[in-house]
């Protein structure tokens, strides 16, 4: 019986999670791996580059909740193609948990070329960072 419960609990989560989603192209989540934990907290920016005049305009900045993600950024229903960078700006993060780190902010550049969900994670340490494009 508890099984079937989790179960049922486990597949209502998943189906929230991903119709919402479906309603943003553009997601991230941050892991703390110096901790093993998510990074609240953090306020990313979301910057577009102008192709013809090379120069970045501000699109949204949120934080990263609880779990450390950022669910909804970039409405599906509007046309998104482009180069975008995610500025992750890590320092004040840091600087709440006592912790010397190398980088005040991180910038990860990536494009969208279609209508697909594009999910952008990092792995974070106070020295390193890795980033990948996830689904």
């Amino acid at each position: 019986m508890k099984s079937i419960i989790i179960t049922i609990l486990l597949t209502v989560f998943s189906v929230g999670t991903f119709a919402q989603s479906n309603n943003f192209q553009l997601s991230t989540h941050i892991l703390d791996i110096s901790k093993g934990l998510p990074a609240p907290g953090v306020s990313i920016r979301l910057e577009k580059l102008n192709e013809q005049t090379k120069i970045w305009s501000f699109v949204d900045e949120k934080k990263t909740d609880t779990n450390g993600r950022i669910p909804n950024f970039l409405p599906s229903a509007d046309i998104n193609n482009g180069i975008y960078k995610l500025i992750y700006l890590t320092s004040d993060y840091f600087k709440m948990n006592n912790t010397d780190s190398f980088y005040p902010f991180i910038e990860v550049v990536f494009e969208i070329k279609d209508k697909s969900h594009y999910h952008v994670p990092i792995t974070l340490s106070p020295y390193g960072y890795s980033t990948y494009r996830g689904s």
